[in-house]
């Protein structure tokens, strides 16, 4: 019996060896991150300044692979497929790895379960927008009152089901008891692009997402859904200054890793992403996107996925939003 320990013992030695050897020698050929959000959003350009500055540290390729749909499903679920071998990560975000735990019944992966996380890495407030051509208001009372005279006449703009811009005006709805009619577009630039059409001429949006059509003149901030002002907009009130008490919500975007990839390789990839956060350059880009960088630990992402998912299943189940399927 004690020979018999004894095999088995050296046989999963030999199983681990090889597993610690493929840690430590990561990377060893470029890495793919796999964003759930389309060309030219906010998050896509966050994940392009991490990408470059990763590559510095890595000494590999960071390539980023934007898989954009259903709210952020399908990047999710392709990096759910991926092998655990540090090769893939998921930079995710409130939409993709929050908000779609309340809005599917199908989902093939568990939202707080099944992916490993690394860290939050920025966060910052959405913004509530009109096109005042279209819609004649100049502040947050006078939109409540303009739809409320017009339940279910007025349409608003989300980037897909699921989204954060969908759930935030969604509460937004609830809150202020609106009927607003929901047209999705396939990612943010084509959500912004209706509300200048007319088409959907109110939403809620990241900053970075909006500004430039702000700075136009083509839509118009009504309030910032952060509990204090933005410094990109320091004019514009919040809408809990508007009278909508306690109301908050936050876009972020975070990196997670697909099941079974080696703690030794997800540390390294931590200690990439601080170095990362400490470079004064990349605060001040993430900033002038709208962001706050918070490079955070593991343990604080889980956290704010729990809340998010907590919070928006609620909401879901109240205001019955539900896409089967």
């Amino acid at each position: 019996m004690p020979q018999r320990r004894a095999l088995l013992a050296s046989a999963l030695a030999g199983l681990a060896v090889p597993r610690l050897a493929r840690a430590q020698a990561w990377p060893a050929r470029p890495i793919r991150l796999l964003l759930p959000d389309t060309p030219g959003s906010g998050n896509d350009s966050t994940a392009r300044i991490f990408s470059h500055y990763l590559e510095q540290g890595l000494g590999q390729p960071v390539a980023v692979d934007n898989r954009g749909g259903a709210g952020g499903r399908i990047g999710v679920e392709a990096a759910f497929r991926s092998p655990g071998d540090g090769y893939t990560w998921l930079l995710g975000n409130a939409g993709s790895n929050g908000i779609n735990a309340a809005l599917y019944r199908d989902l093939p992966y568990d939202l707080e379960t099944s992916f490993i996380p690394v860290s939050l890495l920025v966060t910052g407030p959405n913004l509530l927008a009109v096109n005042t051509r279209a819609l004649p208001v100049k502040n947050v009372q006078e939109l409540i009152a303009y739809v409320r005279a017009r339940p279910g006449q007025v349409n608003y703009a989300s980037a897909g089901p699921g989204s954060s811009a969908h759930f935030s005006m969604e509460l937004f709805k609830s809150v202020a008891g609106l009927d607003l009619t929901h047209i999705p577009y396939r990612g943010a630039p084509a959500m912004a692009q209706a509300a200048v059409q007319g088409d959907a001429p109110v939403l809620i949006g990241n900053l970075v997402n909006v500004m430039g059509f702000i700075q136009r003149g083509e839509l118009t901030p009504l309030a910032v859904t952060s509990l204090t002002r933005s410094v990109d907009l320091p004019e514009v009130p919040t809408l809990d200054e508007s009278g909508l008490r306690g109301f908050e919500t936050l876009a972020w975007n975070a990196l997670f890793a697909p099941p079974g990839t080696p703690a030794p390789i997800v540390a390294r990839m931590l200690a990439e992403l601080q170095r990362v956060a400490a470079i004064t350059e990349v605060r001040m880009r993430l900033r002038a996107l709208g962001g706050d960088l918070v490079a955070s630990a593991p343990e604080v992402l889980a956290a704010r996925v729990r809340a998010d998912i907590a919070r928006w299943k609620d909401l879901a189940q109240r205001a019955n939003i539900r896409i089967d399927g």
